[in-house]
């Protein structure tokens, strides 16, 4: 009994966190121009708003998962939180008030609730319906996802240029979800790059509206 607690408990953790590494780099983008402390505080609180979610909606999996269009939703929705993230640091004010605070914790929350679509099944069946392991297993995984978004914060501010890797890893996740939808997949079998290409193409769209809208503002 404690050796099958004891796998569960690890099968969790590992799954969480090997499928966690698009989820760190939003975390990162979200929170990289918040102040030190603030920062933190803000990793924390998204942090622990999308592990509830995510344990709340894995109780629902089977069901959540079988409604039509949901995984390729998710997947515009990655592609507009793309654009934001990346929508220019020019249009912006230093983030450092309490609205971008709880703005980057909307995001984290959001978008770690969307690209945990597709893990959803593979923790609620690592936990064998065992809702205290499941529980247990996801807080044990976010201190390391903690440390890991603190760290490509940083290298977010120190180098750039990487914002516009880490958006089109988070277009490419996009372009996953809506790939993998079984409803889209029955109308439109496309490859995943022309998703990627799609979402791409969108993803730049939206970012010069939004600094197009915020000049006009």
């Amino acid at each position: 009994m404690i050796e099958t607690t004891l796998l569960g408990i690890l099968s969790i953790v590992l799954i969480d966190l090997v499928l966690s590494g698009d989820n760190a780099v939003v975390i990162g983008m979200a929170v990289r121009d918040l102040p030190g402390q603030l920062r933190k505080q803000a990793i924390l609180v998204g942090t622990l708003g999308a592990i509830g979610l995510r344990v709340t909606f894995t109780i629902l999996a089977a069901l959540l998962l079988e409604v039509p269009y949901l995984r390729a939703a998710g997947g515009f929705l990655l592609f507009w939180i793309a654009a934001k993230l990346i929508r220019g640091d020019e249009e912006e004010a230093r983030v450092g008030s309490a609205a971008s605070f709880w703005q980057a914790v909307t995001l984290i929350i959001v978008a770690d609730f969307t690209l945990s679509l597709d893990n959803i099944l593979a923790v609620a069946g690592a936990a064998n319906g065992h809702l205290g392991l499941l529980t247990f297993g996801l807080f044990v995984s976010i201190p390391i996802l903690m440390l890991g978004s603190a760290a490509i914060a940083s290298l977010l501010n120190r180098w750039p240029w990487l914002n516009w890797v880490g958006a089109l890893i988070i277009v490419w996740a996009g372009a996953q979800l809506i790939g993998h939808d079984p409803t889209v997949k029955l109308w439109l079998a496309w490859p995943l790059w022309v998703w990627f290409a799609i979402g791409t193409a969108l993803m730049l769209a939206l970012r010069g509206y939004m600094r197009y809208a915020g000049r006009s503002l």
